[in-house]
């Protein structure tokens, strides 16, 4: 997405997370819920053990709230940089990654959506998670 933040479409596989600190990431934020089918079970431990710092926030797509977006976006705030947000499809990674990047820049909902677009994202399959990314940014670009 940009230098100080990426995301990674699928659920990533211990090998990745190595890798991930080879390519010099210093921080892990995993959105899905580890009762999740294919979650990695153990991937605070791995993180970590391969020097990443993790942080697991679950969040489900259909239920996501503002609370729960200022925390995550207040998270990747703190965490060392760069850092990699994943989820299961990208979708909700995608989506908080553009979130944070269109508050923290200033840009609009159309222009984030646009660049997440040419970057591949795409939340058409969620209506729901649509709706609530460009009111999120609208409220918080507008109040700044």
């Amino acid at each position: 997405m940009n230098d100080e933040i990426s995301v990674a479409t699928v659920q990533p596989a211990p090998e990745d997370l190595q890798e991930a600190v080879r390519e010099n990431y210093k921080s892990l934020l995993n959105l899905r819920s580890p009762e999740e089918e294919g979650a990695l079970k153990d991937e605070s431990e791995r993180a970590e053990s391969a020097g990443l710092e993790y942080l697991n926030i679950p969040v489900r797509p259909d239920s996501l709230n503002e609370a729960q977006a200022d925390r995550i976006l207040e998270e990747i705030d703190r965490m060392p940089k760069p850092l990699l947000i994943h989820c299961k499809s990208g979708l909700r990674s995608g989506a908080m990654a553009l979130m944070y990047i269109a508050t923290r820049e200033g840009i609009s909902a159309e222009t984030a959506m646009d660049r997440g677009r040419k970057m591949g994202f795409d939340c058409d399959s969620s209506p729901r998670m649509k709706e609530f990314f460009r009111h999120y940014i609208s409220e918080h670009v507008s109040a700044k």
